[in-house]
This record gives structure tokens, C-alpha cells and sequence, in this order.
């Protein structure tokens, strides 16, 4: 028989029955969630539970008062009914603890449950004058100013549990996959110097907290500058040369002075790298991962979640809620149908001139083969070429592309003079347009050194990636610097490999239908401000 001490050491008990005591323990009262999941028997008059959450609302009458509690576990609210006495001091905001009866609810009530309330606690109390967050029209700018107290809005709640949800699906998709997760630097040192992308890291002064001027130069921290990573690939591709295939979830920061609903300066990234030569085998895994993804979601109670929340009744920040029940279910099932289409970047130009051409569109960007894509163009693909559908564009001209990528085979084939390709892909959505960026990567330590001596320039961290976020042609680089530590990749042992990146928040807007991605990141950072 196995025993274990107690917890003051003073008796043994068997294993067995230590097993039997915990079961009977109850750690915790209910959330609401679970609460409202409750349906006791008939004959269970007496079912008593015990929740706790914050007054979402109260409305005190002459005998009693109804008030409604929530709590970040469902966007739905539970109903109570109090006595006068049980109800003073409740206001908006005020978090408390309910005991009482869970009993059917009157015929004609939203829920088929209310909890007739025998005691009541008041946990932290409120000042409901002072209080932020208000039942009224709030706008999402004056939203974003108090990220610590928006993240009480049931659909702020419901976004929280949509990220948990996510993230635990591609974990375990990964996983299935045969992948490594690693955990690739926040610090980076590939020199940014003149890029004005990437956020540089000082030290404060221990005196005043403030900025140290003086740590600049030769005297920082480590000697010379460093920076906050835009990417995580090239570090990915160390892991890679082991593992053969690995990925991380990581924060990515970006200094770009734009203050767009597709741009923040701090986001998520899910990246990728795995040992390969084919292109179409990582947009194939790109594509089956992100369906994975949608029919995991599926499963869980977050797609109807969504449709409540977007009721004015119990969602008044109408700039922040999502779309109805029908454009929502259609842009799910648009993910999980059929095939994405996929072109390459010569036919999307070539779309692009004949829609100019023909009068049917009107451009402000004129779409010229060896220009990046603007937004209006992908959009025009997106719905064009798409019709509802995420679409792959591939083979983008190679002077616009980061120095890393491998060149393409077909594309290159074509006889057409100057226009010389790269292995790439990029996935537009809908509506948010890039969302996965991925390619080939030069693996071949000659080709990859005369490319950076062809481009004849430092590098700026925000060329190390082509993932989503990227809008702009990365910067040419040298060899030499601090880009040794990547050729030695290439000089030991290389091997063929491609990847790609994921904008985590950008694929949040699109599954919840929210336009800006500032109220899908809990706490958004961008130009101007960084609240909290």
C-alpha cells in the first residue's frame, strides 16, 4: 500500500484514501458559465449554489430586485432575484458573491434558471458615479484609453477565451504534426540602424526611472545597439537545422508611425519553419492548420458567444461589436470550404491592369509588374479572385522580397527579361488582406552571401521577415556584421527549408468580424500611444 504524509506530518494516510477526500472537496464556487449549465432535477427544491461576478446590472423595485451577474466565462449574464435589503449598496461594477436556491425561472424569461438569492456578499465595492465603463454608448477610442477596465466588457471576455482557445488548438495541432515548440528572443542584434521600424533598447536611469540618454552609443547595455524582434524567423531557422520542423507563438514589435485598424505596434506572431522543398507543401500545411483551427473553434460554445455579444441589448459599444449571425457563419465556412484559389503575383498583376483597363475599377495605386501590392489591390484579388475564399499570391518579384528567399523555378522560366521571382506566397483574407507570409529560404551559403553583397546595404531588422505586417519592400543587406551568426547556418551543414508567419490578432479580426485590430488586442500599443 503507498502513504504520504499529511500536510502537518503528524499521521500517514493511504494513497486510496487521500484519493477519496479530495474528490469531495469543492475549491471553488461556480462561474457563471457552469452555473447556467445547471439543470437540477424536479425534485431538487433545495439545489444550492454559490457564484461569483460583477453587477452587470440592477434594478431595485419596491419588493425586491433583479439583478443580472457576469463574469468573464460567458458573454451571457445570470439572473437573481434579491430582497431590498439584500440589494443595497449594488451597483454597476460591484463584485460580489451570491448564495442561494437555483430554481426554474418564470415562463417567459431569457433563461430557464434565476437564483433566488439567501446571501449576499459584497466583495469590492464600486463608486457607479466614477466608474468608467457605463451601460450607454461608450466609443472604442475612449475604450482603448482604459485597456485595464475594458477587458470587464463581455466581448473583451469572450476575445481573452477566443486567444486561450486558439492558441491551445494550435498547440495541439502542432503537436499532431510532429512539431517542436521553441522560444526564440525577444532581444535581438541584427543591426536596424536607419530603418525606423523597429524599437531600440535603452536603459533608464536608477535615479529618476526616466530614459539614459548616455546609454546610447558604445556605452549601452550590451555594448552595442540591440533591438525588439520583428521576427522570429531567422532564429526559427537555427531550431530548424535540429528539429526539422518547429514554430513558436511570441510578441512581435513593429515602430511603424501608422495608425490604421490593421496596424498596432505590439502583435502576435505564429511562425514557422520544417525542412522542405516545395512551396506548395507550406501553403498545403498553412491552409489545413488554419482550417484545423476554424473547426476546433467550432466545437467550442464561442461561435454563438459571438452573435450574442453583438446584441445592442447587452453590448452598447457598438463600434467594438462584431458582425450578424449570417456573416459570421458565412466567413467560417468560406475557411473550411474546398481549396484556396492560388495565382501568381504576374496573373494578379495582370487581373489588376485588365479591371484598370477596362474601367470596372479605379486605382489610386496604378498596379505596374515589380510594385508591391497595395491594400486596394488585394482587396480587389481577395474578392475577385477569391470570391468569399482566402487566396494564395505567389512568386513576387524578387528585387521587392527580403535577400533570404530562394529564388523560383517557374516563374523564372518564363523568358520574360528582369522578371526574377522569388519562392514566396502571401495569404489574403477578406476584408484584413494579409495574413500569412511565407517562402523558400536560400539555403545555399554562395547564393545566399553574393545576394547580400548584390544588395550593398545594412540590414534593417524589419527585412529579416516576410511575414504578415509587412507591407513595404525590405531593406538590401551585406554579408559580415550582425548577420554572421546567419551565414554560419548556411556555411554548416545547410539544408533546404521554407516557413512562413502568422498574424495571430489579424486572423482574430477576421473570425470575430471585428474592423480594427486595436479592439482585438487586449492592450494595443501604436503611434502615440501605449496606455497602462
Amino acid at each position: 500500500m503507498s502513504w504520504r504524509f499529511s500536510r502537518h506530518r503528524r499521521l500517514l494516510r493511504p494513497r486510496s484514501q487521500c484519493s477519496r477526500y479530495l474528490s469531495n472537496v469543492n475549491f471553488q464556487p461556480h462561474n457563471i458559465a457552469s452555473a447556467l449549465a445547471l439543470r437540477p432535477n424536479q425534485d431538487q427544491d433545495n439545489f444550492t449554489i454559490e457564484v461569483f461576478g460583477s453587477v452587470r446590472s440592477i434594478r431595485k423595485q419596491k419588493h425586491c430586485a433583479f439583478l443580472e451577474l457576469g463574469d468573464g466565462s460567458t458573454v451571457h449574464n445570470l439572473q437573481a432575484v434579491l430582497n431590498p435589503d439584500q440589494a443595497q449598496g449594488l451597483s454597476h461594477g460591484t463584485s460580489v458573491a451570491l448564495q442561494g436556491l437555483w430554481r426554474p425561472a418564470p415562463p417567459g424569461k431569457t433563461q430557464s434558471h434565476e437564483l433566488q438569492a439567501k446571501e449576499v456578499t459584497i466583495i469590492g465595492t464600486t463608486d457607479s458615479e466614477r466608474y468608467p465603463i457605463q451601460k450607454k454608448f461608450q466609443t472604442a477610442e475612449f475604450l482603448r484609453s482604459i485597456p485595464h477596465l475594458r477587458l470587464r466588457l463581455p466581448l473583451q471576455a469572450l476575445l481573452a477565451r477566443m486567444r486561450s482557445e486558439s492558441e491551445f488548438l494550435l498547440a495541439q495541432y502542432f503537436r499532431r504534426q510532429g512539431f517542436l515548440r521553441v522560444q526564440p528572443p525577444i532581444v535581438t542584434s541584427s543591426d536596424c540602424e536607419g530603418a525606423g521600424e523597429v524599437f531600440s533598447l535603452a536603459t533608464a536611469s536608477p535615479n529618476t526611472g526616466r530614459y539614459d540618454e548616455k546609454a546610447h552609443g558604445d556605452t549601452t547595455f550590451f555594448r552595442k545597439p540591440k533591438f525588439l524582434t520583428v521576427s522570429s524567423q531567422l532564429h526559427l531557422e537555427a531550431y530548424m537545422q535540429e528539429h526539422s520542423k518547429v514554430w513558436a507563438f511570441s510578441p512581435t514589435f513593429r515602430a511603424e508611425r501608422s495608425d490604421t485598424p490593421r496596424h498596432v505596434s505590439e502583435f502576435w506572431m505564429v511562425e514557422v519553419e520544417m525542412r522542405t522543398r516545395s512551396l506548395e507543401e507550406i501553403m498545403d500545411f498553412a491552409e489545413d492548420m488554419l482550417k484545423s483551427l476554424v473547426q476546433g473553434l467550432r466545437k467550442s460554445p464561442l461561435l454563438d458567444e459571438l452573435v450574442v455579444a453583438n446584441r445592442s441589448k447587452e453590448n452598447p459599444h457598438v463600434e467594438e461589436s462584431v458582425e450578424d449571425k449570417e456573416s459570421t457563419l458565412s466567413r467560417w465556412n468560406m475557411l473550411e470550404e474546398r481549396s484556396w484559389p492560388r495565382i501568381t503575383y504576374t496573373q494578379a498583376i495582370e487581373l489588376l491592369q485588365a479591371s484598370a483597363s477596362s474601367g470596372e475599377s479605379k486605382f489610386v495605386y496604378h498596379p505596374s509588374w515589380g510594385t508591391g501590392l497595395q491594400l486596394e489591390h488585394e482587396k480587389y484579388i481577395a474578392v475577385k479572385v477569391g470570391q468569399g475564399q482566402p487566396v494564395f499570391v505567389t512568386d513576387y518579384p524578387q528585387t521587392i522580397k527580403p535577400f533570404y528567399m530562394l529564388p523560383s523555378v517557374t516563374e523564372n522560366d518564363d523568358g520574360a527579361a528582369g522578371r526574377v521571382t522569388a519562392a514566396c506566397f502571401d495569404l489574403l483574407l477578406p476584408e484584413v488582406c494579409e495574413v500569412v507570409g511565407g517562402s523558400l529560404r536560400e539555403h545555399r551559403l554562395q547564393e545566399l552571401e553574393l545576394s547580400m553583397q548584390t544588395s550593398d546595404s545594412e540590414l534593417a531588422l524589419s527585412s529579416s521577415s516576410d511575414r504578415a505586417e509587412i507591407e513595404k519592400p525590405a531593406a538590401p543587406v551585406n554579408s559580415g556584421g550582425n548577420l554572421d551568426w546567419y551565414i554560419d547556418l548556411r556555411r554548416f551543414g545547410s539544408i533546404p527549408h521554407g516557413g512562413f508567419g502568422l498574424g495571430f490578432d489579424r486572423m482574430l479580426c477576421y473570425l470575430t468580424g471585428i474592423r480594427n485590430i486595436k479592439d482585438v488586442v487586449p492592450w494595443p500599443r501604436f503611434y502615440g500611444r501605449c496606455d497602462c
